[in-house]
């Protein structure tokens, strides 16, 4: 109690003055208009302020949730999408059989692992056996495809993505539907290789190239890669294209897996199906 008695001695001069301050502002916002709305204009500024940076923290903490949120939603979407594809194919007479107008659903997941700078590269995703995840089943994202089921266990499954030079994905040309095949060389998960392209077609930088859907593992149409570069060797009977991926793999963080209804069946059946 002394010591507080001697800081308010020591130092009443100053607390006086505070106090007149404090008493002449409350006086000259409370009777006059606009020092009164400056005052409140400036306090309202701040909370807003305050709320905004609380908002802003609130609002990244959330992106995770949001994210898979917004994959769950794609995966819904594709699979309805899907749903609108067999049901104008079903009404149309086809000349040549594929499996683009089989029924197939799309499960999102997150990828937890993932290679980029190996031959053999692989990728690991947080859903297996529990989640009705079977090999073989094709994987994609929101850019195209990338790759297909290898390996699961009851709460994971490996994939064998594009740049893995084990991976062959059947593949076309968007604009006239002439088929080949994606693989990749080993050297830059950028680009790959797009083989058994004729010399008698016409092929441009710039081209599409989508999945072709004559197998189980993918349905018609998934974007794979744009034509980088095309040469044909005086002689030679096939080109050699360089494409570049569609995916992004140094960026991939979620993916949708293809389940195709009839997969078992239609690989029972074959016996290269990929």
């Amino acid at each position: 109690m002394n010591s507080l008695l001697k800081f308010i001695q020591k130092y009443s001069n100053f607390l006086i003055f505070i106090i007149l301050e404090v008493v002449a502002f409350l006086l000259l916002t409370s009777y006059n208009e606009y020092p009164k709305s400056s005052v409140l204009s400036t306090s309202n500024a701040v909370v807003a302020f305050n709320y905004q940076v609380a908002n802003d923290v609130a609002s990244y903490f959330r992106l995770r949730s949001v994210n898979e949120q917004l994959q769950r939603e794609n995966a819904a979407l594709r699979t309805q999408v899907a749903e609108l594809q067999n049901l104008v194919e079903d009404s149309i007479e086809h000349e040549a059989y594929t499996y683009s107008h089989l029924d197939y659903s799309c499960l999102p997941a997150k990828v937890i692992q993932l290679s980029t700078n190996k031959e053999h590269n692989y990728l690991t995703i947080n859903k297996g056996l529990r989640d009705s995840v079977y090999r073989g089943m094709g994987v994609r994202n929101s850019e195209g495809a990338v790759g297909f089921v290898t390996t699961v266990s009851e709460h994971f499954a490996v994939v064998i993505p594009i740049i893995n030079t084990n991976s062959k994905i059947s593949a076309k040309f968007l604009k006239n539907g002439y088929y080949g095949t994606v693989e990749w060389d080993g050297i830059d998960y950028r680009f790959a290789r797009l083989t058994d392209i004729a010399s008698h077609l016409t092929v441009e930088t710039g081209d599409t190239i989508v999945t072709s859907g004559l197998s189980p593992v993918f349905p018609a149409d998934i974007p794979l890669a744009i034509v980088e570069k095309a040469e044909l060797k005086e002689g030679d009977s096939y080109y050699t294209i360089q494409v570049r991926l569609q995916t992004d793999f140094r960026k991939l963080n979620y993916v949708q897996l293809i389940d195709n209804h009839t997969h078992n069946e239609e690989m029972s059946l074959s016996v290269d199906a990929k």
